[in-house]
């Protein structure tokens, strides 16, 4: 048993030799479910023959955004009056790598992919040997957006400190009122003794002379 799979891994790989050899490519199938952010660039990449040496101009290929219908990509080298354009949506952002066809492969290069990019595609390939459905899908999702900057609350204005001649003014303004109360009762005063010596003149009158 042993035996037997060395041999098998040995034809294997001997077949593989081969077939680099001959420029033959391994043409592996499977689903394409492309994930992309939007404003990158994308290449969808599948293999449609295990030959070598293909000719462009033997090849035709339709892509189109299903259910939409518009057109993804189209190669066909035979002038044809109703020959289909890119739809306006792809237009000028598809590119083929021809050296890629040439080696059984398509590489499409979509640049600059687009929120409404994202969909189903299918793609149909026919060469001289036959021909070919390829479906793939393209899910775009939006760029995180920068959160905008909390502003930082301004700070409340500190209360102006007192002038420093403030107390002094106060003291100065209390001093004054103190000193114009003594001196309304020192005139109170003087007059009321005045008054008084006065009506004291009037009525001893002979005081006077002695």
């Amino acid at each position: 048993m042993e035996g037997w799979t060395a041999s098998s891994l040995l034809c294997l790989l001997a077949v593989r030799l081969f077939c680099g050899a001959a420029g033959v490519t391994e043409c592996h199938d499977r689903a394409l479910d492309i994930q992309a952010v939007e404003g990158s660039n994308v290449t969808v990449e599948w293999c449609f023959s295990s030959r070598a040496n293909i000719s462009i101009s033997s090849l035709k290929i339709h892509c189109l955004m299903d259910p939409e219908l518009k057109v993804f990509y189209h190669l066909d080298d035979i002038v044809r009056m109703d020959k289909e354009p890119p739809h306006e949506q792809f237009a000028g952002r598809v590119q083929c790598d021809k050296d890629a066809l040439r080696t059984g492969r398509v590489q499409l290069h979509l640049s600059r992919v687009q929120m409404n990019d994202s969909g189903r595609y299918r793609c149909r390939m026919f060469t001289g040997s036959g021909r070919k459905v390829k479906p793939f899908s393209l899910s775009i999702t939006a760029v995180d957006e920068p959160k905008p900057l909390t502003p930082e609350p301004e700070p409340e204005p500190e209360p102006e400190p007192e002038s420093r001649g403030r107390p002094g003014l106060y003291a100065g303004l209390g001093l004054a009122a103190v000193a114009a109360v003594v001196l309304a009762l020192c005139r109170c005063l003087y007059i009321h003794k005045w008054k008084l010596l006065k009506l004291h003149q009037e009525l001893h009158p002979e005081e006077l002379h002695l």
